[in-house]
């Protein structure tokens, strides 16, 4: 990633099993000026048992007598889909990225779609198997931390730490000791700070503001020395910017062609509108942030002389005449003798005549 935010516009399973309305939507993120979109990689029968519940959300928001099963297996796209979803994206010239929940899935991405960079999902941050083998890829990884603690993240780098570090053909066994020793070493957090992401996230669709905790993101970067960003689902636009304004070098946040579609993503999403002013906020903000040190900016300097004052005579004073309270004043413009030495004056003969509102010399 470089200085500017990097935004992620999630499709996730927003496409609701049709191509041409991911297409759509690959559409919408490029005209509003986003840097990638994302979807999710997933095969039903590999991720979940088939009488899995649903989500309180995704009760409210789907079919009610659908199980979870039913409706992520009416959801998977096709490795088809995927080559024309990629293609699609080259073509508007914006990055695609996909979120793999199974070993398969993630292979195809690496193996077959070649994609560098890995998206993992916040459900998945305890998936070791998951962590491990993307990680042996060698390929950037961005890690969400929704749901998490302190020490599940840490244990998580842990094993990322390993397998960036024994790669495809290391006969190292993994274990937990393996991990945290990993995690510990030198080379193992070059590795992290080279490739991983951690992003911010508050696992609710939508969440509520006040749980949302965006002070987490200085936690974050303070306690692994990482780069950090934020997966916002959060209704609007509004914290993405905070969340920039507080640090957050990429941003992802689902998208949608209309919040009334069914399905389990909608009602959190920004429609094509919402998505655009986001993305101009954004680009607003992070020319904003700027540097850290206080001095006048080169707008600000051409201003000084007329904002600023100067001492000046109250009336008329004489040669020899002493200055006092009565006589001296400070007015616009600046440029003249500053009024910080106001009271240095004090008591003093006049060395000249000047005239009323003539600046002190």
């Amino acid at each position: 990633m470089n200085n500017r935010v990097f935004l992620i516009a999630e499709i996730g399973v927003n496409h609701n099993g049709s191509l041409e309305m991911a297409k759509k939507l690959i559409d919408v993120a490029a005209e509003a000026g986003v840097d990638a979109v994302k979807i999710q990689t997933f095969n039903a029968d590999k991720i979940m048992i088939y009488d899995v519940p649903k989500a309180d959300y995704q009760i409210k928001n789907t079919d009610i007598n659908e199980s979870q099963y039913e409706m992520i297996k009416n959801l998977e796209l096709s490795e088809q889909i995927h080559f024309i979803l990629k293609e699609h994206c080259f073509k508007k010239n914006i990055q695609f990225l996909s979120t793999p929940f199974d070993l398969d899935s993630l292979n195809f991405l690496i193996n077959k779609l070649n994609m560098s960079t890995i998206k993992i999902a916040s459900g998945e941050i305890t998936n070791a198997p998951l962590l491990l083998k993307a990680a042996t890829f060698g390929k950037k990884i961005i890690l969400s931390t929704g749901m998490s603690t302190l020490g599940d993240i840490e244990e998580a780098l842990g094993v990322l730490a390993f397998g960036y570090i024994n790669g495809k053909e290391n006969g190292s066994i993994p274990s937990r000791d393996a991990f945290k020793k990993a995690y510990y070493s030198d080379i193992g957090q070059k590795y992290l700070c080279k490739n991983v992401v951690l992003l911010h996230c508050t696992t609710e669709y939508p969440a509520p503001f006040e749980e949302t905790n965006l002070r987490v993101l200085n936690t974050l970067s303070q306690c692994f020395g990482l780069s950090v960003g934020y997966s916002d689902h959060t209704l609007g636009i509004t914290l993405p910017l905070a969340a920039v304004a507080l640090g957050a070098v990429v941003i992802e946040k689902h998208i949608t062609l209309d919040k009334n579609l069914p399905g389990p993503d909608h009602k959190a999403s920004l429609e094509p509108k919402e998505l655009f002013k986001m993305v101009q906020g954004i680009r607003q903000v992070e020319k904003a942030i700027g540097k850290p040190y206080k001095k006048p900016t080169s707008c600000e300097i051409k201003n000084q002389y007329i904002t600023r004052k100067s001492i000046v005579a109250a009336n008329n004073i004489k040669e020899g005449e002493i200055f006092t309270e009565k006589n001296l004043t400070v007015k616009r413009p600046g440029g003249g003798l500053s009024p910080l030495l106001y009271w240095d004056l004090m008591g003093k003969p006049s060395p000249y005549f000047y005239k009323k509102d003539e600046m002190i010399r």
